[in-house]
């Protein structure tokens, strides 16, 4: 593990620790405020870790010409617009199956050295630890995305998970500091942050502050000096193009007359990155099967 890699976990477990602190004493936005924010932050910072998607694509397709990248990018836009699909005609199968594949991915995350042990709990952390606590408010927020009676279903199993979750946690957490210090750290820090911070807040200091970078700073990490300038132009291409759509669907678009803001938002903001998880978690599976660096 380079050390800046080292550096950005240390970093991570800092400011997590700094937002349980926050939390435990009460510290917080508005609801409304801190959705636009949350929404705010896991777009401009978040998102755009999968434009490094085109570096792998490079890679793995030889992916050089226009009509190379024509043929990737309908493809990729392709399997997102059938995720809203999805959504729009099953929220909650869509609702299940984002979770389970978010949890999934998201236990690529951990450092290098960690078992699996440890990242089967750390990858779920962030998803079912908020139940245990905070139930009612991560009711609400996923009732927002696919409608009450989802969330409602979603988050009963979830509360069933969550203290059993929280004792294996515990457990990967001393298993793992006998190898990995910094890999037990990272999901102690992230349990305790599931805990005691509010879902949204929780979801979005991890996605911004460990899931997005690791998976910038490993993908520039995998490559040789001379590639990193060319790696990192050609995702600023994918990266504004997502950002402007993003935006012209928001401003253009405009709030639905039958929705609330908040779940505008919510859906806006969620719907989108489910949408952009499917080909991205396609992509780095393809990746890691036949040996290039990913998430771990």
């Amino acid at each position: 593990m380079t050390p800046v890699l080292r550096l950005q976990g240390w970093v991570f477990c800092g400011l997590a620790l700094a937002f349980v602190v926050a939390s435990l004493v009460g510290a917080r936005l508005a609801p409304l405020h801190e959705l636009l924010v949350a929404g705010a932050l896991i777009s401009l910072l978040g998102m755009p870790h999968g434009a490094f998607d085109v570096v792998f694509a490079r890679k793995l397709f030889g992916v050089v010409d226009f009509q190379g990248w024509v043929l990737f990018s309908l493809l990729y836009v392709g399997l997102s617009a059938a995720v809203v699909g999805f959504w729009f005609v099953a929220p909650t199968p869509f609702l299940c199956a984002f979770l389970l594949c978010s949890a999934l991915h998201f236990g690529g995350d951990l450092a290098a050295g960690a078992s699996t042990f440890a990242r089967c709990w750390y990858g779920g952390a962030v998803i079912v630890l908020p139940a245990l606590w905070h139930g009612p408010e991560l009711q609400r927020l996923l009732g927002l995305v696919a409608g009450p009676a989802s969330a409602a279903f979603v988050v009963s199993v979830l509360s069933q998970m969550a203290a059993p979750w929280l004792a294996a946690s515990a457990l990967a957490c001393v298993l793992q500091a006998r190898t990995s210090r910094l890999a037990a750290s990272e999901l102690a820090t992230l349990t305790a942050l599931s805990l005691a911070a509010p879902p949204l807040l929780a979801f979005t200091v991890y996605f911004c502050a460990m899931h997005s970078p690791r998976h910038i700073l490993r993908t520039l990490a995998s490559l040789p000096g001379v590639e990193v300038r060319n790696a990192l132009a050609l995702a600023l291409w994918p990266t504004l193009a997502a950002l402007s759509a993003l935006s012209a669907l928001a401003v253009i678009g405009g709030m639905p007359s039958n929705k609330s803001m908040d779940a505008w938002v919510m859906q806006l903001v969620f719907v989108g990155l489910a949408a952009l998880t499917l080909p991205h978690m396609v992509l780095l599976e393809r990746a890691r099967r036949v040996g290039m660096p990913a998430h771990r």
